[in-house]
């Protein structure tokens, strides 16, 4: 596997942005989200877009560097 720090740091970002977007899912499908609907709403909306472009990004990055 061929992978550089640059892609490694955006595969990160990318799993806590994904890790993120799940646990917005779950505080908004409860009910009464601990920060409120606002603002987790926010999260999820930032953070799925977010995590797309960070793998893709990273798969880039690997696939130039290989």
């Amino acid at each position: 596997m061929v992978g550089t720090p640059k892609s490694g740091i955006l595969l990160m970002v990318c799993c806590v942005l994904t890790i993120a977007a799940v646990g917005s899912i779950f505080e908004l499908s409860s009910g009464m989200p601990k920060y409120g609907t606002p603002v987790t709403g926010t999260i999820l909306a930032l953070s799925v877009p977010l995590a797309i472009w960070a793998f893709f990004a990273a798969v880039r990055d690997a696939r130039a560097n290989m």
